[in-house]
């Protein structure tokens, strides 16, 4: 398993390393607490880039409370999150700067069969810029993970991971984004999970590749 995690990422290094403009790398740290049988504390760091690494697209810090309204299966959180953004200035070399402020809320309901696991999560964005600019968008998350040599998610599971999600502004031009991700992945035990994969983001201008490294953490 580690000797395919290693030729995977360095399958992303090469692409990334060749193409620079095309394929960007984004690691991501995803954690939960469990504070009672019914509330849970999310958070989360996203730090992107243009390249493998080195030219800063993005950070993102998101954190939320959460409650369980079944057990294990649905759940409602609000939360808030801070994006710096490093974007390009069209075709140049030049660099602009800015932060964003957001408050969401979301649902998340899981179901499983056997080898698979379905995730649906919806949520609602308030998005705050600078210079008094106000947006909204609302997010459809749609994944799976299918357990390949477990007859269910336990521990020691290798697993391929897929989902989209799609983003659509509530004024002006409605679509915004989709993403599209395929990956495989290892369940170590109930508290930790990692994966590695490759997601393509779709906007109005075109997409873009990523490659994704994924850390799970629940405690």
């Amino acid at each position: 398993m580690k000797k395919l995690f290693v030729g995977l990422f360095l399958f992303g290094a090469s692409l990334s390393n060749a193409q620079p403009s095309d394929v960007g790398n984004w690691l991501i740290y995803f954690g939960d607490k469990k504070l009672s049988s019914r509330w849970n504390l999310h958070h989360e760091i996203q730090y992107r880039n243009f390249n493998l690494l080195g030219d800063t697209e993005q950070l993102l810090l998101r954190a939320g409370l959460g409650y369980n309204l079944t057990e294990n299966n649905n759940n409602v959180l609000v939360g808030y999150a801070f994006i710096y953004s490093e974007p390009y200035v069209g075709d140049t070399d030049e660099k602009i700067n800015f932060n964003e402020h957001r408050l969401y809320q979301q649902f998340i309901t899981r179901q499983s069969f056997g080898r698979v696991s379905i995730q649906h999560r919806y949520r609602f964005e308030q998005r705050f810029f600078e210079n008094n600019d106000f947006r909204m968008r609302l997010r459809y998350f749609l994944s799976t993970n299918i357990a390949l040599n477990k007859p269910q998610m336990e521990d020691k599971t290798i697993y391929l991971s897929a989902y989209n999600e799609i983003f659509l502004n509530t004024e002006q031009t409605y679509f915004d984004r989709n993403r599209l991700y395929g990956g495989i992945g290892y369940r170590f035990n109930k508290n930790l999970r990692t994966e590695i994969g490759l997601m393509n983001q779709m906007v109005n201008t075109g997409s873009r590749n990523q490659l994704n490294i994924i850390t799970f953490y629940n405690f």
